[in-house]
């Protein structure tokens, strides 16, 4: 049977036979975007497919907003979410399949049964902000948790419906004038300051879904959506019936500020600390005599079904659940699914700008100012809270070189290879002394270290301290009144340069004994980057202030032409001089990069290169770029430019990766993407060297010496891959946390130093191991 064409305003009468592979047995639950099919794959697997509506599939935006909805979709598959099994956003009708989870939303659980018991409300929450860590951490915001995207399975609570989440580095951007999600569960400042939404909306909405579970209403009711949004921003929430022991909890869930909420690691620590025990009942109760839920799944509840991760982009509100009756929003008081606050009952996808940057093009075009070189490997740091600095580095607001993006659980497998060595190279590499220290106990996070003035200098929660590279001794420590970003301390005018995440006090400490020499309140800045001797502080205005590092006097103070809030990144270079790189993408498909001396603000030279482009690294007077594709999220090519000469020179990947991370080592560039894809990309030959799938779906950035690649894996393994052949050759064991519900935010670039390779762990502990001889680390 062909598979049926016609647009009918019905499910039935656009419900084809086939999604890709996958045939379509039922209609699931439909949205103004999308319809949700009960399908089977040529196993006999059940899949939730969803395919967008014709109408839509003919619009080139929407296909733009589903890709990135797909893209989103796979990067927060996991334990909490309806994994993405495939996907076609290029089909005729554009499609995403997710595992079929049997089990009812939340607002049906609620709808049919009333408020939960204490003991589940417990477990209900848990399992949530266990689902928002690994959303989070992954770079992607939900932006429309609520009841009906709450699916009540066996094992617990699933998140689902991505069709309004927004990875942060994202270039799609809600429209001016316009609101996406559900005004009842919308934080305040997705009405105040829709483009800042970040992950504390998230747990914003946890709060409001959870006095619902609780309550069967919400912390702000109203038949009106604009009474909601009055109430959400203004008023306080309404927690009459919430548990007392959560109650507590679920206030500083609901703060109007953003920084005032507690983030999910959090909210599992205090979880763990009430005095009643979890109820470990599942949420699914027995079903009820005579029926039913789709395909026949026991212990369903009548008509809920199943749902899963429907979302493209395009249905921000559609249901997806099985059964009769399953509409969209059922929550109390609000049946409808996105809902503009300047429109009830209107479902509303994502909105993207005109400013995302169009896909770059092979081969380069590149107008340069005067000619200079480049430097060597990262000091970056993330952040930018501004729209502009959103435009900057491919979309990303600000650019984490080393201390990279976040991707998902860790556990490898494989066999450790195994290479001769001679009796002199294992006599030499005898000299290099291995150890492993707890420098801190009290101390939460994993170190970020760094090698300088003869010393290993570490950060960590809001400690400095330095390490004798020899042994590990503890040398000193120096305790910061805020906590510390997740990068590395680094040298700056023969100082230790510790970087607060709250753009508070700067100072310079004595990296013999960690004393103060020099401490200064800033102005406001949004951004500090060390380079070379200096600091470059970017303020809200765009104004760029040179202070050095040695006293931390003010140098100078100017705009960056081309760059409205530049932010900066630096690589040191083994002559000594150094180049500060912003690179600011442009509407055009092209990116705007400019190289500073740091010592007076001075342009050395600008181009304009083709692309979405984030520096990774310099060598041998060229600067060298990871290209980015801004409507899937992933990355396409790596770009080597050299200001000299204004060549470029671009190489696709055999496969566009998500979360990629780079380093660079000679002509070489290491990539290491989410699901533990690494590869080397020569870019003097102008290929792939090698490519090994390390199974480590979570991973730092690498780093590099002549002869290996090393990596470090989110439960403390160090891993060794040979730089020639792309073997793993060796792998430290494991170094996991005690409290198993915590996750490291940034893991930390290992650090390669005179044969010695320095890393760190989720324990707390940082250790040494012989970097000329990884076959022998596992033993």
């Amino acid at each position: 049977m062909a598979p049926q064409r016609n647009i009918g305003a019905g499910a039935e009468a656009e419900l084809p036979e086939y999604a890709g592979h996958y045939r379509l047995e039922s209609c699931l639950g439909s949205g103004g975007m999308g319809v949700v099919h009960l399908a089977r794959s040529t196993s006999g697997m059940r899949l939730a497919v969803k395919v967008v509506h014709a109408e839509f599939a003919r619009d080139p935006e929407f296909r733009g907003r589903f890709r990135q909805e797909v893209a989103a979709a796979r990067r927060v598959s996991g334990a909490f979410t309806a994994p993405v099994v495939d996907a076609d956003p290029e089909a005729e009708r554009p499609w995403m399949a997710t595992l079929f989870i049997p089990g009812p939303t939340l607002a049906d659980h609620v709808k049919r049964n009333g408020p939960m018991a204490p003991g589940q409300l417990r477990r209900l929450m848990a399992g949530l902000a266990e689902a928002l860590r690994d959303i989070h951490r992954v770079g992607v915001v939900h932006r429309d948790l609520k009841p009906s995207n709450v699916l009540l399975a066996e094992d617990g609570p699933k998140v689902i419906d991505f069709g309004i989440s927004r990875p942060k580095d994202s270039e799609l951007r809600t429209e001016t004038g316009k609101l996406i999600g559900t005004p009842p569960f919308m934080a305040p400042e997705q009405f105040r300051r829709p483009r800042e939404v970040g992950p504390a909306a998230d747990v914003f909405a946890l709060g409001s879904v959870m006095v619902h579970a609780a309550t069967g209403r919400g912390p702000f009711d109203s038949d009106s959506p604009y009474v909601v949004a009055y109430q959400v921003v203004h008023d306080e929430p309404d927690l009459t019936g919430v548990p007392e022991n959560l109650a507590p909890l679920v206030l500083r869930c609901l703060a109007k500020e953003p920084e005032d909420r507690p983030t999910p690691d959090e909210l599992m620590r205090k979880l763990r600390s009430v005095a009643a025990s979890y109820d470990t009942q599942a949420f699914i109760p027995a079903q009820r005599p005579g029926k039913e839920g789709p395909g026949g799944s026991a212990g369903t509840f009548p008509g809920a079904g199943a749902r899963a991760d429907g979302g493209a982009g395009a249905d921000a509100g559609a249901d997806s659940r099985g059964g009769s009756g399953a509409g969209a929003g059922a929550e109390a008081g609000n049946d409808s699914g996105a809902v503009a606050a300047a429109e009830a009952g209107q479902a509303s996808g994502a909105v993207s700008e005109a400013e995302a940057v169009s896909e770059a093009e092979a081969g380069g075009d590149s107008v340069a100012g005067t000619g200079g070189d480049a430097g060597s490997v990262p000091a970056g740091r993330g952040g930018g809270r501004k729209g502009a600095r959103r435009k900057a580095l491919w979309g990303a607001g600000a650019l984490v070189v080393a201390a990279g993006a976040v991707f998902g659980s860790v556990q490898m497998f494989g066999t450790t290879q195994s290479e001769p060595k001679d009796p002199a190279t294992r006599a030499a590499a005898a000299q290099v002394r291995s150890w492993a220290v707890r420098p801190l106990d009290d101390a939460d996070g994993m170190p970020q270290c760094s090698y300088g003035a003869g010393k290993l200098l570490c950060a960590q929660s809001r400690w400095i301290y330095a390490l004798d590279p020899a042994n590990g001794t503890l040398l000193w420590r120096h305790e910061v009144p805020e906590a510390l970003t997740n990068r590395p301390p680094v040298l700056s005018g023969g100082l230790v340069q510790p970087l607060t995440r709250q753009q508070g006090r700067l100072s310079g400490l004595d990296p013999a004994s960690g004393k103060a020499r020099w401490e200064r309140e800033p102005s406001a800045y949004d951004a500090v980057t060390v380079a070379g001797g200096m600091l470059l502080l970017t303020g809200g205005d765009g104004k760029v202030t040179g202070v050095d590092g040695a006293s931390g006097e003010t140098r100078w103070s100017r705009r960056i032409a081309g760059h409205a809030a530049p932010f900066f990144v630096s690589f040191d270079r083994d002559d000594g001089d150094t180049s500060a790189y912003a690179a600011t993408a442009l509407d055009d498909g092209y990116t705007r990069v400019t190289a500073v001396d740091p010592g007076t603000g001075e342009v050395r030279w600008a181009a304009r290169l083709r692309g979405a482009l984030k520096p990774v690294g310099s060598a041998g007077g060229s600067v060298f770029f990871l290209e980015g594709d801004t409507s899937s999220g992933t990355t396409k090519a790596v770009v080597r430019y050299t200001p000299g000469t204004r060549a470029y020179r671009r190489v696709a990947l055999p496969v566009p990766r998500l979360d990629a991370q780079a380093s660079v080592h000679g002509d070489v560039v290491h990539v290491l993407a989410g699901g533990g894809s690494l590869e080397a990309v020569d870019m003097s030959a102008g290929r792939e060297l090698w490519h090994l799938e390390t199974a480590v779906s979570r991973g730092s950035v690498p780093a590099a010496d002549d002869a290996h690649v090393f990596v470090t894996a989110a439960d403390g393994r160090l891993l060794a891959v040979g730089a020639r052949d792309g073997r793993l050759v060796g792998q430290t064991p494991p170094r996991m946390s005690a409290d198993p519900g915590t996750v490291a935010s940034a893991l930390p670039q290992p650090v390669v130093h005179a044969g010695q390779v320095f890393a760190a762990a989720p324990d707390g502990t940082v250790f040494a191991v012989d970097g000329r001889d990884p076959i022998g680390w596992g033993a």
